[in-house]
Protein backbone atom coordinates (compact mmCIF):
# COMPACT_ATOMS: atom_id res chain seq x y z
CA UNK A 1 0.00 0.00 0.00
CA UNK A 2 1.38 3.40 -1.01
CA UNK A 3 0.34 7.02 -0.43
CA UNK A 4 1.94 10.39 0.11
CA UNK A 5 2.48 10.36 3.80
CA UNK A 6 1.17 13.50 5.48
CA UNK A 7 -0.22 14.21 8.92
CA UNK A 8 -3.70 14.40 7.41
CA UNK A 9 -3.26 11.08 5.61
CA UNK A 10 -2.03 9.39 8.78
CA UNK A 11 -5.13 10.54 10.64
CA UNK A 12 -7.24 8.82 7.99
CA UNK A 13 -5.44 5.48 8.11
CA UNK A 14 -7.32 2.61 9.83
CA UNK A 15 -5.33 0.51 12.23
CA UNK A 16 -5.32 -3.26 11.53
CA UNK A 17 -7.41 -5.64 13.63
CA UNK A 18 -4.24 -7.55 14.49
CA UNK A 19 -0.53 -7.33 13.76
CA UNK A 20 0.66 -4.24 11.91
CA UNK A 21 0.09 -2.37 8.69
CA UNK A 22 2.77 -0.47 6.73
CA UNK A 23 1.97 2.32 4.31
CA UNK A 24 4.90 3.38 2.12
CA UNK A 25 5.44 6.87 0.80
CA UNK A 26 5.10 7.40 -2.94
CA UNK A 27 8.03 9.83 -3.13
CA UNK A 28 10.82 8.67 -0.79
CA UNK A 29 11.87 5.04 -1.45
CA UNK A 30 11.57 2.85 1.64
CA UNK A 31 10.03 5.58 3.81
CA UNK A 32 6.80 4.54 5.46
CA UNK A 33 4.52 4.62 8.46
CA UNK A 34 3.63 1.54 10.48
CA UNK A 35 0.32 1.20 12.37
CA UNK A 36 -0.19 -1.54 14.94
CA UNK A 37 -3.37 -3.13 16.26
CA UNK A 38 -2.47 -1.58 19.63
CA UNK A 39 -2.75 1.90 18.14
CA UNK A 40 0.93 2.92 17.97
CA UNK A 41 2.16 4.72 14.87
CA UNK A 42 5.82 4.95 13.91
CA UNK A 43 7.97 5.92 10.96
CA UNK A 44 10.26 3.39 9.26
CA UNK A 45 12.83 3.24 6.51
CA UNK A 46 13.55 0.13 4.47
CA UNK A 47 16.96 0.13 2.82
CA UNK A 48 19.55 -2.20 1.33
CA UNK A 49 23.19 -2.04 2.42
CA UNK A 50 25.96 -4.52 1.69
CA UNK A 51 23.41 -6.70 -0.08
CA UNK A 52 21.16 -6.91 3.00
CA UNK A 53 17.65 -5.48 3.26
CA UNK A 54 17.06 -3.84 6.62
CA UNK A 55 14.30 -1.89 8.36
CA UNK A 56 14.92 1.00 10.70
CA UNK A 57 12.24 2.48 12.99
CA UNK A 58 13.30 5.99 13.91
CA UNK A 59 10.41 7.97 15.41
CA UNK A 60 6.77 7.92 16.51
CA UNK A 61 3.83 10.00 15.36
CA UNK A 62 2.57 12.58 16.32
CA UNK A 63 5.74 13.26 18.39
CA UNK A 64 7.48 13.75 15.05
CA UNK A 65 5.50 15.30 12.20
CA UNK A 66 5.31 13.59 8.84
CA UNK A 67 7.36 16.36 7.17
CA UNK A 68 10.09 16.14 9.78
CA UNK A 69 10.08 12.35 9.40
CA UNK A 70 10.36 12.73 5.62
CA UNK A 71 13.44 14.94 6.01
CA UNK A 72 14.92 12.46 8.47
CA UNK A 73 14.30 9.60 6.03
CA UNK A 74 16.07 11.52 3.26
CA UNK A 75 19.04 12.14 5.55
CA UNK A 76 19.16 8.45 6.46
CA UNK A 77 19.04 7.45 2.81
CA UNK A 78 21.91 9.82 2.11
CA UNK A 79 23.90 8.09 4.84
CA UNK A 80 23.10 4.67 3.42
CA UNK A 81 24.36 5.83 0.02
CA UNK A 82 27.66 6.70 1.78
CA UNK A 83 27.87 3.30 3.47
CA UNK A 84 26.40 4.26 6.85
CA UNK A 85 24.01 1.68 8.30
CA UNK A 86 21.42 3.45 10.53
CA UNK A 87 20.83 0.31 12.61
CA UNK A 88 24.53 -0.14 13.33
CA UNK A 89 24.90 3.57 14.14
CA UNK A 90 21.99 3.30 16.58
CA UNK A 91 23.58 0.28 18.26
CA UNK A 92 26.88 2.15 18.56
CA UNK A 93 25.08 5.00 20.32
CA UNK A 94 23.44 2.60 22.77
CA UNK A 95 26.78 0.98 23.64
CA UNK A 96 28.96 4.11 23.52
CA UNK A 97 30.56 5.14 26.82
CA UNK A 98 28.95 7.88 28.86
CA UNK A 99 30.54 11.26 29.43
CA UNK A 100 31.29 10.08 32.97
CA UNK A 101 33.21 7.14 31.49
CA UNK A 102 35.05 9.51 29.17
CA UNK A 103 35.98 11.70 32.14
CA UNK A 104 37.54 8.73 33.92
CA UNK A 105 39.44 7.70 30.78
CA UNK A 106 40.65 11.26 30.29
CA UNK A 107 42.06 11.43 33.82
CA UNK A 108 43.56 7.94 33.69
CA UNK A 109 45.16 8.10 30.24
CA UNK A 110 45.88 11.79 29.77
CA UNK A 111 45.64 14.16 32.74
CA UNK A 112 47.32 12.11 35.49
CA UNK A 113 50.26 10.74 33.46
CA UNK A 114 50.85 13.79 31.23
CA UNK A 115 49.88 16.94 33.15
CA UNK A 116 51.20 18.60 36.27
CA UNK A 117 49.48 17.35 39.42
CA UNK A 118 47.87 20.71 40.09
CA UNK A 119 46.42 20.81 36.56
CA UNK A 120 45.23 17.22 36.78
CA UNK A 121 43.61 17.98 40.13
CA UNK A 122 41.77 20.99 38.65
CA UNK A 123 40.53 18.85 35.77
CA UNK A 124 39.35 16.15 38.17
CA UNK A 125 37.49 18.77 40.22
CA UNK A 126 35.67 20.17 37.15
CA UNK A 127 34.75 16.69 35.98
CA UNK A 128 33.41 15.64 39.38
CA UNK A 129 31.71 18.89 40.34
CA UNK A 130 30.23 20.07 37.01
CA UNK A 131 30.66 17.73 34.03
CA UNK A 132 29.40 14.51 35.60
CA UNK A 133 26.30 16.04 37.27
CA UNK A 134 25.36 17.92 34.08
CA UNK A 135 26.40 15.55 31.27
CA UNK A 136 27.66 12.38 32.93
CA UNK A 137 24.76 10.08 31.99
CA UNK A 138 24.73 11.03 28.31
CA UNK A 139 26.47 8.83 25.77
CA UNK A 140 29.46 10.45 24.08
CA UNK A 141 27.78 10.02 20.68
CA UNK A 142 24.65 11.80 21.90
CA UNK A 143 26.25 14.99 23.22
CA UNK A 144 25.69 17.95 20.93
CA UNK A 145 27.08 21.47 20.71
CA UNK A 146 23.76 22.66 22.12
CA UNK A 147 24.29 20.65 25.33
CA UNK A 148 27.76 22.09 25.92
CA UNK A 149 26.90 25.63 24.84
CA UNK A 150 23.92 25.61 27.22
CA UNK A 151 26.18 24.56 30.10
CA UNK A 152 28.76 27.18 29.12
CA UNK A 153 26.08 29.89 29.00
CA UNK A 154 24.83 28.99 32.48
CA UNK A 155 28.32 29.69 33.82
CA UNK A 156 28.71 33.15 32.25
CA UNK A 157 28.82 34.78 35.69
CA UNK A 158 32.22 33.10 36.18
CA UNK A 159 33.82 33.51 32.74
CA UNK A 160 37.23 32.17 33.75
CA UNK A 161 35.82 28.91 35.08
CA UNK A 162 33.35 28.65 32.18
CA UNK A 163 36.22 28.91 29.70
CA UNK A 164 38.36 26.39 31.58
CA UNK A 165 35.41 23.98 31.51
CA UNK A 166 34.96 24.51 27.77
CA UNK A 167 38.66 23.90 27.13
CA UNK A 168 38.51 20.70 29.18
CA UNK A 169 35.49 19.39 27.27
CA UNK A 170 37.17 20.23 23.96
CA UNK A 171 40.20 18.16 24.96
CA UNK A 172 38.09 15.29 26.30
CA UNK A 173 36.15 14.97 23.04
CA UNK A 174 39.30 15.45 20.97
CA UNK A 175 40.67 12.36 22.70
CA UNK A 176 37.31 10.58 22.39
CA UNK A 177 37.57 10.95 18.59
CA UNK A 178 41.12 9.60 18.70
CA UNK A 179 39.94 6.65 20.79
CA UNK A 180 36.98 6.03 18.43
CA UNK A 181 34.48 6.86 21.19
CA UNK A 182 33.00 9.85 19.34
CA UNK A 183 32.77 11.00 15.75
CA UNK A 184 32.83 14.76 16.27
CA UNK A 185 33.80 17.33 18.88
CA UNK A 186 30.64 19.08 20.14
CA UNK A 187 32.71 21.56 22.18
CA UNK A 188 34.59 22.86 19.16
CA UNK A 189 33.67 26.26 17.79
CA UNK A 190 31.90 27.60 20.90
CA UNK A 191 32.98 31.17 21.56
CA UNK A 192 34.73 31.74 24.86
CA UNK A 193 33.87 34.59 27.21
CA UNK A 194 36.13 37.59 27.43
CA UNK A 195 38.42 37.43 30.43
CA UNK A 196 39.75 40.59 31.98
CA UNK A 197 43.49 40.19 32.58
CA UNK A 198 44.11 39.84 36.30
CA UNK A 199 46.78 42.19 37.60
CA UNK A 200 46.78 41.86 41.37
CA UNK A 201 50.06 42.70 43.04
CA UNK A 202 50.76 43.15 46.72
CA UNK A 203 51.67 46.62 47.85
CA UNK A 204 54.56 47.29 50.22
CA UNK A 205 52.19 47.57 53.17
CA UNK A 206 50.38 44.37 52.19
CA UNK A 207 53.69 42.51 51.98
CA UNK A 208 54.63 43.71 55.47
CA UNK A 209 51.28 42.59 56.85
CA UNK A 210 51.59 39.26 55.08
CA UNK A 211 55.04 38.64 56.57
CA UNK A 212 53.73 39.44 60.05
CA UNK A 213 50.74 37.12 59.56
CA UNK A 214 53.05 34.31 58.39
CA UNK A 215 55.19 34.74 61.50
CA UNK A 216 52.15 34.58 63.79
CA UNK A 217 50.24 31.85 61.96
CA UNK A 218 51.98 28.82 63.43
CA UNK A 219 52.54 30.19 66.94
CA UNK A 220 50.32 29.47 69.92
CA UNK A 221 50.55 29.53 73.70
CA UNK A 222 49.83 26.49 75.84
CA UNK A 223 47.59 26.58 78.89
CA UNK A 224 50.76 26.67 80.95
CA UNK A 225 51.77 29.84 79.14
CA UNK A 226 54.52 28.21 77.08
CA UNK A 227 55.03 29.41 73.46
CA UNK A 228 54.75 26.60 70.94
CA UNK A 229 54.87 26.07 67.19
CA UNK A 230 52.14 24.14 65.34
CA UNK A 231 54.12 21.90 62.95
CA UNK A 232 51.42 21.63 60.28
CA UNK A 233 50.74 25.36 60.21
CA UNK A 234 54.47 26.11 60.19
CA UNK A 235 54.85 23.92 57.11
CA UNK A 236 52.08 25.79 55.31
CA UNK A 237 53.58 29.15 56.29
CA UNK A 238 57.00 28.09 55.00
CA UNK A 239 55.52 27.01 51.67
CA UNK A 240 53.94 30.44 51.30
CA UNK A 241 57.24 32.09 52.30
CA UNK A 242 59.08 30.19 49.59
CA UNK A 243 56.41 31.12 47.04
CA UNK A 244 56.90 34.76 47.98
CA UNK A 245 60.68 34.55 47.89
CA UNK A 246 61.06 32.65 44.61
CA UNK A 247 58.04 33.46 42.44
CA UNK A 248 57.69 29.73 41.81
CA UNK A 249 54.42 28.00 40.99
CA UNK A 250 52.59 26.32 43.85
CA UNK A 251 53.14 22.81 42.50
CA UNK A 252 56.87 23.46 42.10
CA UNK A 253 57.17 24.42 45.78
CA UNK A 254 54.87 21.81 47.30
CA UNK A 255 56.51 19.06 45.21
CA UNK A 256 60.09 20.28 45.76
CA UNK A 257 62.62 17.63 46.78
CA UNK A 258 65.90 18.08 48.61
CA UNK A 259 68.02 16.77 45.74
CA UNK A 260 66.86 19.75 43.65
CA UNK A 261 68.64 22.23 45.93
CA UNK A 262 72.32 23.08 46.13
CA UNK A 263 72.39 25.23 49.25
CA UNK A 264 76.13 25.79 48.99
CA UNK A 265 75.78 27.23 45.49
CA UNK A 266 72.41 28.78 46.28
CA UNK A 267 70.52 27.22 43.36
CA UNK A 268 67.28 25.34 42.80
CA UNK A 269 67.06 22.99 39.82
CA UNK A 270 63.38 22.28 39.29
CA UNK A 271 62.49 18.90 37.85
CA UNK A 272 60.85 18.89 34.42
CA UNK A 273 58.02 16.86 35.97
CA UNK A 274 57.01 19.86 38.07
CA UNK A 275 57.52 22.75 35.64
CA UNK A 276 54.80 23.98 33.33
CA UNK A 277 57.06 23.79 30.28
CA UNK A 278 58.18 20.22 31.13
CA UNK A 279 61.81 21.40 31.08
CA UNK A 280 64.45 21.39 33.80
CA UNK A 281 64.67 24.93 35.20
CA UNK A 282 67.65 26.14 37.25
CA UNK A 283 67.29 29.36 39.25
CA UNK A 284 69.37 31.19 41.90
CA UNK A 285 67.99 31.55 45.41
CA UNK A 286 67.96 34.73 47.49
CA UNK A 287 69.70 34.82 50.86
CA UNK A 288 66.43 34.63 52.85
CA UNK A 289 65.29 31.63 50.81
CA UNK A 290 68.58 29.82 51.41
CA UNK A 291 68.43 30.65 55.12
CA UNK A 292 64.94 29.21 55.44
CA UNK A 293 65.81 26.08 53.46
CA UNK A 294 68.99 25.54 55.46
CA UNK A 295 66.99 25.66 58.69
CA UNK A 296 64.47 23.18 57.30
CA UNK A 297 67.27 20.93 56.03
CA UNK A 298 68.79 20.66 59.50
CA UNK A 299 65.61 19.06 60.84
CA UNK A 300 64.45 17.22 57.72
CA UNK A 301 62.85 13.78 57.89
CA UNK A 302 63.76 10.76 55.78
CA UNK A 303 61.31 11.90 53.12
CA UNK A 304 62.83 13.24 49.89
CA UNK A 305 60.27 16.07 49.92
CA UNK A 306 61.06 19.42 51.49
CA UNK A 307 57.47 19.76 52.69
CA UNK A 308 56.76 16.13 53.48
CA UNK A 309 53.43 14.71 54.64
CA UNK A 310 52.04 11.28 55.35
CA UNK A 311 50.86 10.95 51.74
CA UNK A 312 54.05 12.24 50.13
CA UNK A 313 54.16 16.02 50.19
CA UNK A 314 52.03 18.89 51.38
CA UNK A 315 49.50 20.06 48.82
CA UNK A 316 46.39 21.68 50.32
CA UNK A 317 46.87 25.34 51.26
CA UNK A 318 43.39 26.78 50.80
CA UNK A 319 42.45 27.05 54.46
CA UNK A 320 45.89 28.20 55.53
CA UNK A 321 46.00 30.91 52.87
CA UNK A 322 42.49 32.12 53.74
CA UNK A 323 43.39 32.37 57.44
CA UNK A 324 46.67 34.18 56.77
CA UNK A 325 45.04 36.67 54.38
CA UNK A 326 42.34 37.35 56.94
CA UNK A 327 44.91 37.97 59.66
CA UNK A 328 46.88 40.24 57.31
CA UNK A 329 43.71 42.05 56.18
CA UNK A 330 44.54 41.30 52.54
CA UNK A 331 41.61 40.84 50.17
CA UNK A 332 41.17 39.37 46.70
CA UNK A 333 44.59 37.75 46.53
CA UNK A 334 45.36 34.27 45.24
CA UNK A 335 48.50 32.31 45.98
CA UNK A 336 49.43 32.72 42.32
CA UNK A 337 49.43 36.51 42.81
CA UNK A 338 52.60 36.07 44.88
CA UNK A 339 54.27 35.06 41.62
CA UNK A 340 52.94 38.19 39.93
CA UNK A 341 54.20 40.31 42.83
CA UNK A 342 57.66 38.72 42.65
CA UNK A 343 57.86 39.41 38.90
CA UNK A 344 56.56 42.98 39.07
CA UNK A 345 59.14 43.94 41.70
CA UNK A 346 62.00 42.62 39.59
CA UNK A 347 60.58 44.31 36.49
CA UNK A 348 60.93 47.67 38.22
CA UNK A 349 64.34 47.11 39.75
CA UNK A 350 67.26 48.95 38.09
CA UNK A 351 69.07 47.00 35.39
CA UNK A 352 66.58 44.15 35.15
CA UNK A 353 65.49 42.88 31.71
CA UNK A 354 62.71 40.74 30.31
CA UNK A 355 65.24 37.95 29.83
CA UNK A 356 66.16 38.01 33.53
CA UNK A 357 62.51 38.01 34.60
CA UNK A 358 61.61 35.24 32.18
CA UNK A 359 64.60 33.20 33.30
CA UNK A 360 63.63 33.42 36.96
CA UNK A 361 60.00 32.58 36.27
CA UNK A 362 60.74 29.82 33.78
CA UNK A 363 58.97 31.49 30.86
CA UNK A 364 59.74 30.15 27.39
CA UNK A 365 57.88 32.95 25.57
CA UNK A 366 58.90 36.60 25.87
CA UNK A 367 55.26 37.61 25.37
CA UNK A 368 54.41 35.91 28.66
CA UNK A 369 56.90 38.08 30.52
CA UNK A 370 55.84 41.39 28.95
CA UNK A 371 52.83 41.67 31.24
CA UNK A 372 55.23 42.67 34.03
CA UNK A 373 56.98 45.55 32.26
CA UNK A 374 54.63 48.33 33.30
CA UNK A 375 56.03 50.75 35.89
CA UNK A 376 55.13 50.91 39.55
CA UNK A 377 55.78 53.60 42.10
CA UNK A 378 58.96 53.82 44.15
CA UNK A 379 57.52 52.23 47.32
CA UNK A 380 56.75 49.14 45.29
CA UNK A 381 60.37 48.96 44.21
CA UNK A 382 61.46 48.99 47.83
CA UNK A 383 59.43 45.81 48.35
CA UNK A 384 62.27 43.98 46.62
CA UNK A 385 64.37 44.41 49.76
CA UNK A 386 61.49 43.35 51.97
CA UNK A 387 60.87 40.03 50.22
CA UNK A 388 64.50 39.31 49.52
CA UNK A 389 64.14 39.09 45.76
CA UNK A 390 66.18 42.15 44.76
CA UNK A 391 69.94 41.92 44.37
CA UNK A 392 70.68 45.02 46.43
CA UNK A 393 71.82 44.68 50.04
CA UNK A 394 68.73 44.75 52.21
CA UNK A 395 67.73 45.70 55.69
CA UNK A 396 67.55 43.41 58.68
CA UNK A 397 63.91 42.77 57.84
CA UNK A 398 65.04 40.66 54.90
CA UNK A 399 66.70 38.17 57.22
CA UNK A 400 63.80 37.79 59.61
CA UNK A 401 61.40 36.67 56.90
CA UNK A 402 63.23 33.38 56.57
CA UNK A 403 63.58 32.52 60.26
CA UNK A 404 61.84 29.33 61.21
CA UNK A 405 59.77 29.04 64.32
CA UNK A 406 60.56 32.48 65.70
Amino acid sequence: MKARITDRAIKGFTKPERGSLIVYDREVPGFGVRLTAGGSIGFILNYIINGRERRYTFAGWPELSSEAARRKALDLRGGVDNGIDPLEAKQEKLTAPTVADLGNLYLERHAIPKKRQSSADRDADLIKRIIVPELGKRRTLEVTTWHIETLHNRMKATPYQANRLLALLQKMFELAIKWKLATENPAKGIERYHEEPRERYLSVDEIRRLIAALEAYSKFTTKAGQPKIHAGKEKSANIIRLLLLTGARRGEVTGAQWDQFDLAAGTWTKSSAHTKQKKTHRVPLSAPAMQMLAALHERRSESPFVFASENGHQGELKRAWAAICKAADIKDVRLHDLRHTFASIIANAPGMTLQVIGGLLGHTQTATTKRYTHLFDDPMRKAADLVGVAISAGKADVVTIGRVGK
